[in-house]
């Protein structure tokens, strides 16, 4: 008897262990998630919340199929909070009824201006790109970009090439008044903007954003400060587009500070905010991650948003197809 029980005793103990083990790391994500106290090294995990959603779920099957009660219940309070703040992103929402012009705007970082001027041209003539807004643009890229013949499809521009990573610049079809650009105070990154006239619609003020990424931990308070810098949107007053590489996902709490200004994330309303826009693109072993959105006025409805490929660069461009308000 003895030596059959202890064994039994052992292996259940085990068990447990394994259980208790399993739960912690996803209990401690959720609540850190859902808190919005990341902090240091956390800011970097937290945009990989999509992926422990999912892992949570493994996780809560786990503790089930080895029948620890208090681990399982856990185990399903954290699926239940990071599934439950995941997958909205992929269902679209309701619309706001506008019956103005359609606009169509494409952003994309192109890497110290190296991706494929061709292939983003071809996007914006395809597409019938009304408005494109660029980061880590320099002077080859903008000369590029005209050869590839982008002067005749957006006549109307508010530019400023830089070397390096830190240039910014928005191409319109329709006239830009009021224009410049700014600085951040992190990595120095400039944002360019203007306020587009766009027929039959109110102004629309459109911005290229582009605030300082949290790659270590000394630069997350760059990071903090760059996005909480960023103009808020006016939901009294004109129209309001902010679009680029934000270096942030949904998951991020100063990025959900800067949506409850009045914007609404495009990809999240149209069922696409689970398509990632940087990661593996230039042979990294990262999961892709959604860093680069379309943030726009909660008063513009949004009919669709995809992500393309365009070579030369680790980001996908993301093209938002919106509906404005009637002039």
């Amino acid at each position: 008897m003895i030596d059959t029980v202890v064994p039994h005793r052992i292996d259940r103990r085990g068990a447990t262990v394994v259980c208790r083990l399993a739960v912690v790391p996803g209990a401690v994500w959720a609540v850190v998630r859902l808190g919005g106290w990341e902090r240091g090294p956390l800011v970097q995990a937290l945009a990989f919340t999509p992926y422990a959603a999912a892992g949570s779920v493994l996780v809560l099957a786990l503790t089930l199929a080895l029948r620890r009660r208090w681990p399982a219940v856990v185990a399903a309070v954290t699926a239940l909070a990071l599934v439950g703040v995941v997958t909205p992103r992929a269902v679209a929402d309701g619309q706001p009824a506008v019956d103005g012009p359609a606009l169509r705007l494409l952003t994309a970082n192109l890497l110290k201006g190296g991706a494929d001027a061709g292939v983003l041209v071809d996007l914006v003539r395809r597409n019938r790109v009304d408005v494109l807004a660029v980061q880590e643009f320099t002077s080859q890229a903008q000369d590029a970009l005209d050869r590839a013949g982008l002067a005749e499809l957006l006549p109307h521009r508010q530019l400023n090439p830089e070397v390096g990573t830190t240039g910014s610049g928005l191409y319109a079809r329709h006239p830009l008044t009021a224009g410049g650009f700014r600085r951040n105070s992190g990595f120095a990154f400039t944002q360019a903007y203007a306020t587009m006239l766009v027929p039959g619609a109110p102004p629309v003020r459109v911005e290229s954003a582009h605030p300082a990424a949290p790659y270590a931990v000394d630069v997350v308070d760059d990071w903090l400060t760059d996005l909480r810098a960023q103009p808020r949107a006016t939901p009294d007053g004109p129209l309001s587009i902010l679009a680029g590489d934000l270096n942030a996902t949904l998951d991020h709490a100063p990025l959900r500070a800067l949506l409850d200004s009045g914007y609404v994330d495009a990809a999240d309303a149209a069922g696409a905010g689970l398509a990632g826009t940087w990661g593996p693109y230039d042979g990294d072993p990262i999961p892709p991650v959604t860093i680069d959105h379309v943030l726009v006025d909660r008063r513009i409805a949004v009919d669709a948003v995809e992500v393309h490929r365009v070579p030369g660069t680790d980001h996908r461009a993301v093209l938002a197809r919106l509906r404005l308000p009637g002039g």
